[in-house]
């Protein structure tokens, strides 16, 4: 996290080589399986995970905060100016879930089911300077991707619910709200933070 990067070009080679290969050398070195792995339970999951988060960024993608802050690194609406953003976005998602979901839950899947508690903590720290709202739900989330990437023995389901939500995420804050931001204030309006 002290390696700090300007731009999502940056970003990428950081978290490739952090996030990504630093990992992949430790399970090999150390004969580790970071849940790399595609079956019909990963693939039910998912599809179950996806379809249960995408609706909190669509809700999200409402909020002051967030539409102030996404998308992190500059993008426009035209789908040739998008998509290429979009990838680089996923590949972001890609290598935090096989960090925090794969070397840190995964990989050490053998202690039992109180794996998923291990990385909540550091994950929380790495959305500090996020919206409030982001930073407050990022450590149940992290349970959350860790208790299903654990039952699935995969990283698929977090990296593919993680990198289709940022899409969402960013592609929608490019545009009008879908639900009117005043709604979706008001709604959670009980919430400890800003929105």
């Amino acid at each position: 996290m002290s390696w700090d990067v300007r731009g999502l070009n940056e970003r990428l080679v950081r978290d490739t080589l952090v996030y990504i290969l630093a990992p992949l050398a430790l399970a090999v070195r150390h004969g580790r399986h970071l849940g790399f792995r595609v079956d019909r339970t990963a693939l039910r999951n998912t599809l179950l995970l996806s379809l249960f988060v995408v609706p909190f960024y669509v809700v999200g993608s409402s909020l002051p905060t967030i539409r102030h802050y996404y998308p992190m690194w500059e993008t426009g609406a035209a789908l040739n100016e998008f998509l290429p953003h979009a990838l680089k976005q996923f590949i972001v998602a890609l290598a935090a879930e096989t960090y925090y979901r794969g070397l840190l839950c995964v990989g050490v899947r053998e202690i039992g089911f109180k794996s998923v508690f291990i990385s909540p903590f550091l994950y929380a720290i790495h959305h500090l300077y996020k919206p409030p709202i982001e930073l407050m739900l990022s450590a149940p989330t992290d349970v959350l991707f860790g208790a299903v990437d654990y039952k699935s023995q995969s990283i698929l389901p977090s990296v593919v619910a993680h990198g289709i939500g940022l899409g969402v995420l960013d592609w929608l804050v490019l545009h009008e709200p879908l639900i009117p931001t005043e709604q979706v204030v008001r709604w959670l309006s009980w919430l400890p933070v800003p929105l």
